[in-house]
C-alpha cells in the first residue's frame, strides 16, 4: 500500500479549510452520528466528542483489530477530540451547558427523547440560542409508532425492504457495510450544511431531524416505483440486476470472474460486434431491448459465458475495455486495499492514534486548492481537561447570546 504523510499538521484547524471557525458539540455512538461529525471534521470544523465516563462510546468495544482500536471506531472518529462527562451529574450537564452555548451545531444520535430528558429539549436550545443549529438522528423518527423500536443497522435494512430485494432467489442477504447507518449519516451531514448556509443568508439556526428509516427508504426508489407502477416488486438476483442485462458475474476459461454492467443499446451492439464476435446476437429478437435481455437472461447468460471461455479473465478484461464496455473485476477486500486507481491518486495517508501511525483514506470530498484534514483518533478523555479548563475562559470577541 502507497502511503503518503498527512497533509495537514492534524493538530491545527487552518483558515483554509471550509469549516474553519465552526464548532461542533456531538453526543454521538456508534456510526450515524460519528461518520456525520467526522464528515465535517475532514472540513475543518472543530468537533468535540463527548463520550460517558468508563468505556465512552460503545463503538470502541465492537473488535480489536486495529492493534487493539475497533476498525468501527477507527473509522468515523479522527480528527476528534474526545470529552468525558457525566450526563446524570450537575457538573456534567453545566460543562456541556456552556459548551452548547459557544457551539454552532449540536448533534446527537441518542434515542428519542434523550437529549429533552437531559434537560436540552431542541426547542428550548433554539430558543436561547437562536443562532444554533441542533441535529438529532434517530432510528425510526420522533414521532409514530416505531418510535422507541432499537434501530440497529440489520433491522433498519429489514424494515426498509433492502433485504427483500438483496441476495438470492432462495435467501436475502444484508449489505456487507452498515449502510443505514451510512444513509443517514450521509444525510445528517448535508442538513447541517444546509442549515449553516441558511444561517448565513437568515442569522437563525435550525432543527435538522434525520432518521436510518427515511434515509434508506429514500435509497429504495428504485425498487419502491418498480413496485408500485410495475405490480410486483424486484426478484432478488443475487449479483445479477433484477431488470438489466447482462448485468452481473460471468466467468472466463481460467475461472476468473468479470462483471458486466451493459446499460445501453450501443454497448449491446459493441459487446455483441467487438467482443463476442456475433453481430447477429444484436438483432435476436430474445436480445433486440433491455426488457427482452432481462427476460431471457439464463440463456443470455449462457451464450456469454460460451464466449469467454475462449479466454482468460484479463484477456476478457482486456477486449471489454477496448470496445468501451463497462466492466470490472471481483476484488477482494485485500486487493482493494493495494488498488491501482487508489494509489496512482495517492488517496491513502495516515492518521495518529492510541495504538500509533495508521493508514486511512483521504476524504472522498475534495475541493480545489484545500489541504486535507486528516487528524489523530482520540483515546477516550484524551481532551476533557484542556476543554473543561477552557470552559473557565470567556469566549474571545464573542458576547453571550
Amino acid at each position: 500500500m502507497d502511503v503518503s504523510s498527512p497533509a495537514l499538521d492534524p493538530t491545527k484547524v487552518g483558515p483554509d479549510l471550509p469549516l474553519d471557525g465552526i464548532l461542533v458539540v456531538s453526543l454521538e455512538q456508534a456510526v450515524a452520528g460519528p461518520y456525520a461529525t467526522r464528515q465535517l471534521a475532514d472540513l475543518g470544523a472543530r468537533v468535540i466528542k463527548v463520550e460517558r465516563p468508563g468505556r465512552g462510546d460503545f463503538a470502541r468495544d465492537y473488535d480489536g483489530t486495529v492493534r487493539g482500536l475497533s476498525s468501527h471506531f477507527v473509522w468515523v472518529n479522527r480528527s476528534k477530540e474526545s470529552l468525558v462527562l457525566d450526563l446524570k451529574s450537575q457538573a456534567g450537564k453545566a460543562a456541556l451547558q456552556g459548551l452548547v452555548g459557544r457551539a454552532d451545531v449540536l448533534l446527537s444520535n441518542l434515542r428519542p427523547g434523550a437529549l429533552a430528558r437531559l434537560g436540552f429539549e431542541p426547542s428550548e436550545l433554539r430558543v436561547a440560542h437562536p443562532r444554533l443549529v441542533v441535529c438529532t438522528i434517530t432510528g425510526f423518527g420522533p414521532r409514530g409508532p416505531y418510535r422507541d423500536r432499537r434501530a440497529y443497522d440489520l433491522l433498519v435494512q429489514c424494515e426498509a425492504a433492502l433485504l427483500a430485494v438483496t441476495g438470492t432467489p432462495e435467501a436475502p442477504a444484508k449489505v456487507g457495510i452498515p449502510v443505514a447507518d451510512i444513509a443517514a449519516a450521509t444525510h445528517a451531514f448535508a442538513g447541517i450544511l444546509a442549515a449553516l448556509y441558511r444561517r448565513e443568508r437568515t442569522g437563525q439556526g435550525a432543527h435538522v431531524e434525520v432518521s436510518l428509516l427515511d434515509s434508506l427508504a429514500e435509497w429504495m426508489g428504485y425498487p419502491l416505483y418498480y413496485t408500485a407502477y410495475g405490480g410486483e416488486p424486484p426478484t432478488r438476483s443475487g449479483s445479477h440486476h433484477a431488470a438489466i442485462a447482462p448485468y452481473g458475474p460471468f466467468r472466463a476459461r481460467d475461472g476468473a470472474v468479470v462483471f458486466l454492467a451493459v446499460q445501453n443499446q450501443g454497448e449491446w451492439e459493441r459487446l455483441c460486434s467487438r467482443v463476442l464476435q456475433m453481430t447477429e446476437l444484436a438483432r435476436d429478437p430474445r436480445f433486440a431491448s433491455n426488457s427482452d435481455r432481462a427476460a431471457n437472461s439464463t440463456s443470455l447468460q449462457a451464450i456469454i459465458e460460451s464466449c469467454f471461455a475462449s479466454w482468460s479473465g484479463p484477456e476478457v478484461e482486456e477486449k471489454l475495455e477496448a470496445a468501451g464496455v463497462a466492466s470490472a473485476r471481483l476484488r477482494s477486500v485485500e486487493e482493494l486495499l493495494e488498488h491501482p486507481q487508489l494509489r496512482a491518486r495517492r488517496r491513502w495517508q495516515t492518521v495518529q492514534s492510541p495504538a500509533g501511525e495508521l493508514f486511512a483514506l483521504t476524504p472522498p470530498i475534495g475541493i480545489d486548492g484545500t489541504p486535507t484534514r486528516m487528524g489523530p483518533v482520540p483515546a477516550l478523555g484524551e481532551h476533557t481537561s484542556a476543554i473543561l479548563a477552557e470552559l473557565e475562559s470567556p469566549v474571545p470577541g464573542r458576547s453571550p447570546e
